[in-house]
C-alpha cells in the first residue's frame, strides 16, 4: 500500500522531475505453484479468475485477454539468455486481493510468476532484476499504463522509500521501529468499497493533465513527492498521529491530479471517517474504487469502522509484512 507519492512513479514525471513513493507491504499475498511436466506443454490456472490456458513450450505466446500477465511473465523469463530450457510445467495462481483493488495485486502476481519461473529455468535473478522484468513486461510487452512502485514493493517487501528518475529506481528499505509498526497496525483500518477500478484510464488522464501543464495536476504531483519525504521522516521518528494526519493531506493532494480519482462514495467515506474520529484517510491505489486506508486514534477506530460499514464498505484489520518475493522447492 502506498502512503504518499503515488503518481510520481508514472512516466514522464520521473524523467522530468524525479519521483518518490513511500509504501509498505501487508500480509496479503500472491501465490503460485509450479509443477514440471515432460510433454512440452505449459498450463496456467487462475483460481481468482476461474480461467485456465495452455500452450506449447515453443509456441509464440498469444495475448488475447486471457491471463495475459502470467503469459507475458513466462515469455519474458524463458526468453532470458541465461534461462535453461523447460520441458513444460503446470502453474497454479491465487491472490488474497482482487484485481483492481488498489493493493497492487496484479503486479504482485507478475512478480510471483517471474520469481517461480526464473527458479524453474535456473536463473538466479536479483530482487531488482525481478522487479525490472515485471515492469518491462507490463509496460512494454503488454502496453499497460501505470507506474513502477507496485512491482518494486512486491519484490522487496517491507517499508520502503523509493526514488524514481529517468533511468534508475532506488529502493531504500526503512528501519521502522517495531513499536511504530505495532501502533500503525493498532490504529489503521482497510475499507473495501466493493468496486474495482481500471487504473489505466485514471492514470492516462493524470498523465495527460501533467503533460498538458494543468496547474492543479502539476501541483498535486509535486506535493505527493514532497509528502512522501515528510511522511518518511514521521514514520522513522514514530510520530504515528502526525503520520495519520498527513495521510489525509496526501489524499487531498492526490485528488488534484485528476477528477477521476475520487467518487461520491469515496468522498462520503472520507468525510464520515473524519467526522467520527479518523485522523486521515486515502484510497490506496490509483483511485476510482478499491481499498481505502484510514488512520485513527485507537479509541475511535471501532466507531469509524461502524460508520464505514453502514455506508456499505467492508472493513478489515491487517498486519504489515517484511516478506518480498520468496521462492522455495518442495518435495513431490
Amino acid at each position: 500500500m502506498s502512503f504518499a507519492g503515488g503518481g510520481t512513479d508514472v512516466p514522464p514525471f520521473p524523467e522530468l522531475e524525479g519521483g518518490a513513493v513511500l509504501s509498505a507491504t501487508i500480509s496479503s499475498f500472491a501465490y503460485s505453484t509450479l509443477r514440471p511436466r515432460h510433454d512440452n506443454l505449459v498450463t496456467v490456472q487462475s483460481l481468482d479468475f476461474g480461467l485456465s490456458v495452455n500452450f506449447g513450450i515453443d509456441d509464440p505466446v498469444v495475448f488475447d485477454g486471457e491471463l495475459d500477465l502470467p503469459k507475458a511473465a513466462i515469455a519474458r523469463v524463458m526468453a532470458h539468455p541465461g534461462a535453461r530450457r523447460s520441458s513444460g510445467f503446470d502453474l497454479f495462481l491465487h491472490t488474497n486481493a482482487p484485481p483492481g483493488s488498489g493493493l497492487g495485486s496484479s503486479s504482485a502476481v507478475v512478480v510471483c510468476v517471474v520469481g517461480v519461473v526464473a527458479q524453474h529455468c535456473g536463473l538466479d535473478l536479483t530482487t531488482y532484476e525481478i522487479a525490472e522484468m515485471a515492469c518491462l513486461l507490463e509496460r512494454q510487452d503488454l502496453n499497460i499504463s501505470g507506474g513502477l512502485q507496485d512491482q518494486y514493493a512486491a519484490a522487496f517487501g517491507g517499508f520502503n522509500f523509493m526514488e524514481f528518475t529517468a533511468d534508475d529506481v532506488l529502493v531504500n528499505p526503512l528501519r521502522v521501529a517495531d513499536s511504530t509498526v505495532h501502533e500503525l497496525e493498532h490504529n489503521m483500518l482497510l475499507a473495501y468499497t466493493g468496486r474495482t477500478r481500471f487504473s489505466d484510464h485514471i492514470i492516462e488522464d493524470q498523465v495527460a493533465r501533467f503533460v498538458g501543464g494543468e496547474p492543479e495536476a502539476v501541483k498535486g504531483l509535486r506535493a505527493q513527492r514532497d509528502l512522501a519525504v515528510s511522511m518518511k521522516r514521521l514514520l522513522l521518528r514514530g510520530e504515528v498521529n502526525e503520520f495519520g494526519v498527513m495521510l489525509g493531506e496526501a489524499w487531498r493532494e492526490k485528488r488534484r491530479m485528476s477528477d477521476r480519482i475520487s467518487t461520491p462514495l469515496i468522498d462520503e467515506a472520507v468525510e464520515v471517517a473524519l467526522n467520527h474520529g479518523a485522523l486521515g484517510g486515502k484510497v490506496t491505489g490509483a483511485g476510482g474504487g478499491g481499498y481505502m486506508l484510514f488512520c485513527c486514534e485507537f479509541e475511535r477506530r471501532h466507531t469509524v469502522a461502524e460508520h464505514l460499514i453502514k455506508l456499505g464498505l467492508t472493513v478489515s484489520e491487517f498486519s504489515f509484512s517484511k516478506a518480498g518475493v520468496t521462492t522455495w522447492r518442495g518435495h513431490a
